[in-house]
């Protein structure tokens, strides 16, 4: 565009100044940048949100704005809905256009389509860029034009397509700011009183970096090896900073890319990047499936014969089934906003395959506990674990939560570490406690049914359920 006037940037999930595709074309474009971050009309009233997220959006807006202040900007607070607050804006900062990166799924593009026609009612625009992925979800298709549905063409494909570097962050952010309104962070409901969490994922874009480098500082190369078990520091724990954008997929990639170079990071570095693909399956997924936000994407399991099961939903959000693994993930997830990935399925498979509850009861629950709760990802990793997503093994796919815990833990740490009452319980009864003998249980201090409850359903009859209820569907088919 040309340079006649200053251009907002509208930041949303993209809170960072490095390597940020709208705020680098809103410097470049823009006789001056305002920034804004808005507060939707919705905001702070969906119930399915829990603080962690509220946590982690005030710590990234708080680091956000102050580095916008350093490169000589102002990051403003305006409250929504946003096709009403960025006309407003535009009108009194003498602005023509609003920059902003892309998001996917309903919500944001219902947002985004309001936000356009408002816009355009003014004789303005709003532009958007892609900058969440690595491959525009566009470019990856099939010979016939068609999306993929299942990840491993989907990876090849999309492994072959050419990905940008990162961008230069903008030398000045100075724009037409002076007199411009802003709501002080402290007076927005939603956070007022929040109290800080220790334990919880910490927002903003230096903690990013800060993990990346704790990261590739030597787990990365042990990723491939570590990365399922969760009593192991294997993973990067970079979720939640990819969902809210405080670091981007492009930098990630870029340090994987480097990590790849090397003899023996060769194939650690491939694998952190296959997983980068499975996230952008997801958010392909939701971009051209956008009914799995409510729905199956295999419609026929709609069909499944779920349980009404309050009292073993609860038993699960609680982390108090009797098994474990389960267990430790579940105390996990409320202690700290965060769980390990392989936990994340076992607990998923627990729910929907064991209590066959409803996959959505899992990602409700998800959506309110977690840091990194990211539509596309909760949606695809729930309809995984329930088999009624996109992949080519479905229904029948069911974890033992005991040769899980086996497996991926098998000293225990995990366990113990979430589950004090199983503390002293040997490494050869901890994945099953329920089997120690009432001197085994006054020995190792955990009396079943008192101090660490018992089974509440049987695995192996369970599954045979869910198996039933697989069959059940086909010949209705």
């Amino acid at each position: 565009m040309s340079r006649d006037g200053a251009v907002v940037h509208w930041f949303r999930r993209d809170l960072r100044v490095r390597d940020n595709t709208s705020l680098a074309r809103a410097a470049r474009d823009g006789d001056g940048v305002v920034t804004v971050f808005v507060l939707d009309d919705h905001y702070g009233s969906d119930p399915n949100v829990g603080p962690s997220r509220f946590r982690f959006l005030r710590e990234s807006l708080e680091e956000l704005a102050a580095s916008v202040g350093r490169r000589g900007g102002r990051l403003l607070l305006r409250r929504g809905p946003a096709a009403e607050a960025l006309p407003a804006l535009l009108a009194e900062a003498g602005a023509k256009a609003v920059y902003a990166n892309a998001e996917i799924g309903p919500y944001p593009e219902e947002r985004d389509a309001a936000v356009h026609d408002a816009l355009a009612a003014r004789g303005a625009s709003l532009r958007l860029f892609q900058d969440a992925l690595l491959v525009d979800p566009d470019r990856v298709a099939t010979e016939r034009g068609d999306p993929y549905t299942v990840y491993t063409p989907f990876a090849r494909r999309w492994t072959a397509e050419e990905k940008a570097p990162p961008l230069p962050e903008p030398a000045s952010l100075a724009g037409p700011h002076r007199g411009l309104a802003s709501v002080p962070i402290e007076r927005v409901g939603a956070w007022r009183d929040l109290p800080a969490d220790p334990k919880a994922p910490r927002g903003g874009e230096s903690e990013a970096f800060r993990l990346l480098e704790q990261f590739a500082a030597g787990p990365i190369e042990r990723y491939p090896d570590e990365r399922n078990f969760p009593a192991r520091a294997g993973t990067s724990r970079l979720s939640p900073h990819l969902h809210f954008g405080t670091i981007s997929a492009r930098t990630l990639h870029a340090r994987a890319m480097e990590e790849s170079r090397s003899a023996s990071g060769r194939t650690a570095g491939r694998k952190w990047i296959s997983e980068l693909a499975w996230r952008e399956f997801y958010h392909s997924v939701l971009h051209h499936f956008p009914r799995v936000a409510r729905e199956s994407f295999r419609r026929e399991l709609d069909g499944l014969a779920w349980r009404s099961d309050r009292e073993g939903l609860d038993a699960w959000k609680r982390g108090e089934t009797g098994y474990p693994l389960v267990d430790a993930a579940m105390r996990e997830l409320s202690t700290t906003n965060w769980m390990h990935n392989r936990a994340r399925m076992v607990v998923a498979s627990f729910l929907t395959k064991d209590l066959h509850v409803h996959w959505r009861e899992g990602e409700r629950w998800f959506e309110h506990e977690l840091a990194d709760a990211d539509q596309a990802n909760n949606n695809g990793g729930w309809q995984w674990a329930a088999g009624t997503g996109t992949d080519a093994a479905p229904y029948f796919r069911i974890f033992s939560p005991v040769l899980q815990s086996r497996r991926f833990d098998p000293d225990g740490a995990y366990i113990r570490r979430f589950l004090p009452a199983l503390a002293r319980v040997p490494d050869a009864r901890i994945h099953e406690p329920w089997t120690m003998s009432p001197a085994e249980q006054d020995a190792f201090g955990c009396r079943i049914g008192r101090d660490y409850p018992a089974p509440i359903v049987d695995h192996s009859a369970e599954r045979r359920v869910a198996l039933d209820l697989w069959e059940a569907i086909k010949k209705g088919a």
